[in-house]
């Protein structure tokens, strides 16, 4: 999984019950989303949603650890 891209939840305002602050999300590719300012993730629903980028930082995640995103 090397071409995968994490995140870091930063903000949350507006989308508690989606999303969880300090808490990493793997990045689904949306070209189109991320030029229009949003990042698409897999929610607590676990379903894929667009939300604003401004609310993660983008993180490095050991290869060995991302193993456990494999089925998220």
């Amino acid at each position: 999984m090397p071409d995968d891209r994490f995140v870091l939840c930063i903000r949350n305002d507006g989308y508690q019950a989606s999303l969880e602050r300090r808490k990493i999300y793997r990045l689904i590719a949306d070209s189109q989303a991320e030029s229009k300012g949003m990042l698409r993730l897999v929610d607590e629903s676990g379903e894929d949603y667009l939300f604003p980028s401004d609310f993660f930082v983008p993180i490095q995640v050991p290869t060995e650890a991302s193993v456990a995103f494999a089925d998220s």
